[in-house]
């Protein structure tokens, strides 16, 4: 057999995929103020942003915005582009997350998709609206999405492992920060935390980072122009030391 060259190349000798789509998850913490004239914490919900299809496959069921690549473009530029044409939402930045094979995961053929996962502000999401192949957008509970609907394709299985990598991500780096003021209370930072990592049970965790934060350097307190202690009693009875990240992230977790 005739070894392979530049000169007698022949694409249409391999058998190519039918499609190569990218697959978004997006997720967000939403924060709603509690009753008034209380000083508890705001009710905060980690959700995620899922498009409902009008088109076949899967017409009427709900998924996550994503679409096919064009060869001119990479498969970042895809799922940026795809995000913006179907839930009008733009300039977000996405890690990517894995590639999805399955043999038979889509109905149309051999279909293989790549991910991406973000975690973001709301505000990033407050001009979403329905486009292109999707007849609806909407913030679904992570939990009402994963146990009470029926996504369409393999997308509760990415939307699982796209969970995975944010939680870590909560754990790992200082990505809490856009969910806070510049200034926080360590119970403020907390039920960040909790909201998106539910299995996170430090139950002294305030006493272990007011100990640890001068060591590891991700925490600073907030001081005045003088050197006083800056305190907030606006979730509490009692005022609290306010505090803020100083952009040092440790090579494991940075609470634990």
């Amino acid at each position: 057999m005739e070894p392979e060259t530049e000169q007698n190349y022949n694409s249409r000798k391999y058998r190519t995929p039918d499609g190569a789509p990218a697959d978004i998850v997006i997720f967000t913490i939403t924060s709603e103020p509690q009753h008034r004239g209380t000083k508890s914490l705001p009710k905060r919900e980690l959700k995620v942003l899922l498009i409902q299809r009008k088109v076949w496959p899967y017409e009427g069921m709900w998924a996550l915005p994503g679409g096919f690549s064009r060869e001119t473009e990479t498969m970042a530029e895809t799922a940026r582009r795809e995000l913006f044409e179907e839930t009008g939402v733009d300039g977000l930045h996405m890690e990517y997350l894995n590639v999805y094979s399955t043999p038979g995961r889509d109905p149309r053929g051999w279909i293989i998709s790549h991910a991406y996962v973000a975690l973001v502000h709301e505000n990033y999401l407050s001009e979403r609206q329905a486009a292109d192949d999707a007849a609806n957008v909407g913030l679904f509970t992570v939990e009402e999405a994963l146990h009470s609907m029926q996504l369409a394709f393999d997308h509760k299985q990415i939307m699982e492992e796209a969970l995975n990598r944010v939680r870590e991500q909560i754990l790992r780096t200082d990505i809490a920060k856009q969910f806070l003021p510049q200034a926080f209370t360590l119970a403020e930072l907390y039920q960040v935390i909790k909201t998106v990592e539910p299995m996170f049970e430090e139950s002294n965790f305030i006493r272990k980072m007011k100990s640890t934060q001068s060591r590891s350097g991700v925490l600073e307190e907030v001081r005045d122009s003088q050197g006083g202690l800056l305190k907030s009693n606006q979730y509490s009875q009692r005022a609290a030391q306010l505090y803020r990240f100083t952009g040092e992230i440790p090579k494991l977790s940075l609470y634990g």
